[in-house]
């Protein structure tokens, strides 16, 4: 937008001229203003003067122009705390239950997952429930089965989960919730829901997460889950942690995972025992932040372990390379996980994606290593 502004000046030869006419007697001025108007009319007063050319062009006014550049509306990518522009990321969440499986590795899509939940199952073994919003990929796996916990993580995101089925039990839970059920072998999922070839049943259900998304864009955006300072090391962690170089979260007897700082990358990368956990495009998992929370475990059903996410109990938030201890908190399954420090102030977590790991109390652990010197 450009303005013009015109300023009011008193002319220099005003000034001249009245000053020392200001000195004079009055009929000094009188002759002296008689004389300057017998000039001004010339020696012969009855003599017409000539009008005023149409052509003259007035003396242009002081002026000056300025440019104002009114930025695009932003707002907060409601489960990363990135920046991103206004009305981008108006669809739903997507949850999905993701195989964690010897022969399910490489997931597919796991590292453009928003948020990632590590739950304990039956044999000590772990699944996923992962969240997509911000960015979707074409394509999720492998899918699996939900367990217990699943419906107190995914309600509070409303949107879609998507798995491949489950004990009629948990089904009928889940389905009792606010989230659309998307579910592998129902004729209403045969568009979205296929078997890959190059890979052996069950570790084989894909989703085609895109279209799942497009069938379902009159589904809200999620709510805001956390607190998110405006940079990594402005995060609670980074202010008011302790250095840390490796997270070592040891879920079962058969499942420990390490999370190693990487100052390259900026990013925790993840390790299990068999070395670097890779996704399907080859690049290592990686999180700006990984909450180790410590969560006792129902075991009302026998060998299926049941996490307890509503409640509260400790965990470790870490970010750019830092650890602080922590106390969490939920109050229902619709509610949002709550972090706050040992003041009761809210904790902050960097603006990117984060995993969760739901170490079980008692028969897990969490060990922070510090930088070696």
């Amino acid at each position: 937008m450009t303005g013009r502004l015109a300023s009011s000046r008193i002319s220099l030869s005003d000034v001249t001229i009245l000053q020392p006419l200001a000195r004079l007697r009055t009929p000094a001025i009188a002759l002296i203003v008689g004389s300057l108007v017998f000039a001004m009319a010339g020696c012969s007063p009855d003599e017409p003067q000539p009008a005023a050319s149409a052509s003259a062009t007035p003396a242009p006014s002081p002026s000056f122009s300025s440019t104002y550049v009114t930025p695009d509306p932003t707002a907060i990518a409601p489960l990363t705390g990135v920046t991103v522009p206004a009305g981008s990321l108006a669809n739903p969440a997507l949850s999905v239950k993701i195989d964690n499986h010897e022969a399910a590795r490489p997931q597919i899509g796991l590292n453009q997952a928003d948020l990632v939940f590590e739950i304990l199952v039956e044999g000590g073994l772990t699944r996923y429930l992962a969240v997509w919003q911000s960015d979707i990929p074409k394509l999720i796996g492998p899918v699996r089965s939900i367990r217990p916990v699943d419906p107190q993580i995914a309600s509070a995101f409303n949107g879609i989960i998507a798995y491949s089925g489950g004990q009629q039990m948990f089904v009928d839970k889940m389905l009792n919730t606010p989230v659309f059920n998307a579910i592998h072998g129902q004729a209403s999922t045969d568009s979205v829901f296929y078997r890959a070839d190059d890979r052996s049943a069950p570790h084989d259900v894909i989703l085609r997460a895109q279209d799942l998304v497009a069938q379902h864009a009159d589904l809200a955006a999620p709510p805001v889950q956390f607190a998110f300072s405006l940079d990594g090391p402005s995060s609670t962690a980074a202010k008011d942690g302790e250095p840390t170089a490796k997270i070592t979260d040891v879920m079962s007897d058969i499942r420990t995972v390490a999370w190693a700082w990487s100052e390259k990358s900026g990013t925790w990368l993840r390790s299990t025992r068999d070395g670097k956990d890779l996704d399907a495009s080859g690049k290592q998992l990686h999180a700006t932040n990984v909450i180790s929370m410590v969560v006792d475990t129902d075991w009302r059903y026998g060998y299926i372990p049941w996490p307890t996410v509503v409640g509260k109990g400790t965990a470790f938030v870490s970010s750019e390379g830092k650890s602080i201890r922590v106390t969490w908190s939920k109050k229902s399954a619709e509610a949002p996980i709550r972090l706050v420090d040992g003041q009761g102030a809210t904790v902050r977590l960097a603006p990117g994606n984060s995993w969760f790991q739901l170490v079980p109390n008692g028969s897990g652990s969490v060990s922070l290593t510090p930088p070696t010197s």
